[in-house]
């Protein structure tokens, strides 16, 4: 059988990791990358730190509007599907590069596996939840993290497509932790264990405004520990554009980390200050508490069990949520036991090989 898996943005190369890893020896698994993270940090040092099979296929089709991007993006898949010819393709997460490949995928009649199904934030706002809905409701098998994100599925008639195999994200981050255990590796910026915060800022509800993203700074660069900003090549134009310096009072502006160093900084921080929805749950996972500035978030979990809290219009109280006291322990598992690449592949075999 033959799988042909696309990404293009650097959360999807952290998921692809653990599939390909799967695939081996059951599939034939081709990659596509649509280049829509083009930075080598972004993207080529990702393929290698988590020894993912270099893509047969790259469209370099880099930053853009959404319509350009996506209409790009689409152009290229379209002939990559019908070259490879996939007995079905496998799309991850909520990204331009999801959208158009599950378009391609209807219009060429070419089944349709959506990895990371069913998460909603019921904020019509965010691009990302359009695109996460328009896939599910395309998708011909629906692989979802938590049994949340399974409920959703049936509330939206879509249970007969819905298989629950858990996080594949844990899979990766749990690989990682215990390589990273058994090693050592300079914190960022030579700052103390446990004596810093790591942020990251990109989403347009909280950079595209100047006072929004004025107003963030101010309250990150309140904290009372150095706040590591890693910041986004869109962050630091953005800020350009705005006329405000980001380097102010605790922060300290760095680039991206490759994963396994953005591991090795959360495992040791203070805490986390996001608007990211994987680092909330990589934070959650490694047991640190974690500050989401939005209304909302798709990891609900993380949030019940104590270790996230929402920041949303009121950035009066940002600084204060930062540093508040550490969570009650807890045992949970609402994301797998870091197999869920395994009961993925299955799910495809079971449903389409036959």
């Amino acid at each position: 059988m033959r799988i042909l898996s696309v990404v293009g943005a650097r959360p999807q190369f952290v998921k692809l990791a653990p599939i390909a890893a799967a695939m081996k020896g059951r599939a034939e698994h081709l990659i596509a990358h649509t280049g829509q993270h083009y930075d080598q940090l972004m993207s080529d040092v990702f393929f290698r730190d988590l020894q993912i099979p270099a893509p047969q296929y790259n469209l370099g089709v880099g930053s853009g509007k959404h319509g350009a991007q996506t209409g790009a993006m689409l152009t290229g898949l379209e002939e990559i599907f019908e070259q490879a010819s996939p007995d079905c393709v496998l799309v991850y997460g909520d990204t331009n590069s999801t959208l158009a490949a599950a378009i391609a995928s209807v219009k060429l009649h070419i089944p349709l596996v959506h990895l990371e199904a069913g998460l909603r934030s019921f904020n019509r706002r965010m691009p990302e939840e359009h695109n996460r809905v328009l896939t599910d409701h395309s998708a011909d098998l629906l692989l979802a993290p938590t049994q949340v994100a399974v409920d959703h599925l049936r509330t939206e008639g879509l249970a007969d497509k819905t298989a629950l195999v858990g996080d594949v994200m844990t899979d990766v981050l749990f690989q990682v932790r215990d390589r990273l255990a058994a090693t050592e590796r300079p914190l960022p910026l030579a700052l103390p264990s446990k004596d810093y915060y790591v942020c990251t800022i990109h989403r347009p509800d909280n950079t595209d405004s100047a006072e929004r993203l004025s107003a963030i700074v101010s309250a990150l660069a309140e904290l009372d520990k150095p706040v590591v900003l890693l910041a986004h090549p869109r962050l630091v134009s953005l800020a350009q554009t705005h006329n405000l310096s980001l380097e102010q009072g605790s922060i300290r502006v760095t680039n991206p980390l490759a994963y396994p160093d953005l591991i090795h900084a959360v495992m040791n921080s203070a805490g986390v200050v996001t608007d990211s929805g994987g680092l909330q749950k990589e934070a959650f996972l490694l047991r640190v508490p974690c500050t989401t500035v939005r209304t909302e978030t798709e990891w609900v979990e993380t949030v019940e069990l104590g270790w996230n809290r929402l920041v949303g219009n009121d950035l009066r109280t940002l600084t204060e949520t930062v540093q508040r006291p550490a969570p009650s322990p807890t045992d949970a598992t609402p994301y797998g036991d870091g197999k869920a690449a395994q009961y993925a592949v299955d799910a495809i075999l079971r449903t389409f090989a036959g």
